[in-house]
């Protein structure tokens, strides 16, 4: 049988002292500030309770103020509160079994316990540490999504912040209804169903992320599904972009920005990775052929891209510009902002009632250069960057141009095939 002793000997305990003082070396017009040590196993740690106190009343023995004024009385109380609630902390780390250090007891007493996180601190941590690895656009959607949850949190709530372990369904449920009245801006309309959606979307990868880091218990998302409105890509249909290939453009700006909305509707190239193209993207293929290789700086994965004529010429015609060579880049780039806005002007040039934007080029490219003549979904994806054809098939539309050539071929096949032109096997 084992000796109790032992059992005694494996217990550990604490030294644990509280010692009140005025900082007098601090003191300004006989008055110092008002602190209190924590001392555990010899380490200490102090905190600072935002008082400033007359220091002719400090009697440093009984840690107490001296006097039988309301003042000084209000004083004493508040200095036994302060000690009552910093035993309550060390009591509970004592049930709780949790490590007692002075500092954990300091954080403890001040609220800023580390098992307690808040929710902006865990959303800024998120965005800081993602912020090298996420491009601008993507980066930039999140900064937009931690100022609504900010907002939310501040009119909503009425508070500055909450802790992580506060989240739930009906936080979900309430910041979406938040998100679904917010206008961005004056003359700006509420946000659409997608956009609320995309804003919960990104939500809820910071919440996966305190998940992986155990910062947080219970999945609030558990119950919660978003509801995406599914929306056709938009994409320029032949006639349109042969329209705005062949306008006559006489501002320089304007046929510029034409000729690089242009070039990505021929390569499919996303925004910032036109942007970032340099001349060592470029490479011969098996048969001479130029091509670019790249990886997209969206997704990391690799896009092979066969130069049509169209991209060649643009690429000829921009190499010796300025701003290209100034930026050592293939083309000389704008803004996403300022390209855009181009691009309304140039829409209202060419007739196109369109919203011409930069990666309306990119699904033109899908849809009516790529898979509209012809070429397979699997070579679409490849040229386009995406990891999977999944991606790919949102641009696999019901095109009536393909409809019809693929009709023509099945009708090309029927009508060769003598005494039976439908081809079907007939039973005896």
């Amino acid at each position: 049988m084992s000796n109790p002793l032992n059992i005694e000997k494996m217990r550990t305990t604490n030294s644990f002292g509280i010692l009140f003082c005025a900082r007098v070396q601090f003191a300004k017009d006989g008055f110092a500030p008002l602190v209190v040590r924590v001392t555990v196993d010899g380490i200490r740690k102090e905190i600072s309770l935002k008082h400033r106190v007359p220091i002719l009343k400090w009697n440093k023995s009984k840690e107490h103020f001296s006097g039988t004024d309301h003042e000084t009385k209000s004083l004493n109380n508040y200095i036994d509160e302060v000690r009552t609630e910093l035993h309550n902390c060390y009591r509970k780390m004592q049930i709780d079994k949790k490590l007692i250090t002075a500092l954990a007891i300091k954080q403890s007493f001040l609220g800023d316990d580390p098992d307690q996180k808040s929710l902006l601190d865990v959303i800024e941590f998120h965005n800081k540490t993602m912020h090298e690895t996420l491009t601008w656009g993507t980066a930039k959607n999140y900064f937009t999504t931690q100022k609504y949850v900010a907002e939310f949190i501040k009119e909503k709530m009425g508070t500055t912040d909450i802790y992580l372990g506060q989240l739930n369904y009906k936080f979900l449920t309430d910041f979406e209804m938040f998100l679904r009245g917010h206008v961005p801006g004056e003359n700006q309309k509420p946000c659409g169903n997608n956009t609320v959606m995309k804003h919960i979307e990104r939500f809820r990868k910071i919440v996966s992320m305190a998940m992986r880091n155990d910062w947080l218990k219970q999945d609030p998302f558990i119950k919660f599904k978003p509801k995406f409105i599914k929306k056709e890509r938009g994409y320029l249909t032949e006639l349109e972009l042969e329209t705005i290939e062949l306008k006559d453009i006489h501002n320089a700006s304007l046929r510029t920005v034409r000729d690089l909305f242009v070039f990505s509707c021929y390569t499919g190239l996303a925004f910032a990775d036109a942007y970032n193209l340099k001349a060592d993207d470029m490479n011969r293929g098996i048969i001479g052929e130029m091509w670019f290789t790249i990886n997209r700086q969206k997704t990391n994965v690799k896009a092979q891209i066969p130069l049509l004529p169209q991209a060649l010429e643009i690429i000829e015609r921009y190499k010796e510009h300025p701003k290209a060579k100034a930026n050592g880049t293939l083309l000389p780039m704008l803004t996403n902002q300022r390209f855009n806005s181009y691009l309304k002007e140039i829409a209202d040039i060419c007739n196109i009632s369109k919203n011409l934007k930069h990666h309306l080029a990119r699904h033109t490219f899908a849809t009516t250069v790529c898979l509209q003549n012809g070429i397979s979904l699997e070579a679409t994806a490849g040229m386009m960057g995406h990891a999977s054809t999944r991606t790919t098939q949102i641009y696999g539309k019901i095109l009536p141009k393909r409809i019809s050539a693929e009709i023509q071929i099945f009708k090309n096949k029927m009508s060769d095939n003598e005494g039976n032109k439908l081809g079907f096997v007939r039973e005896a």
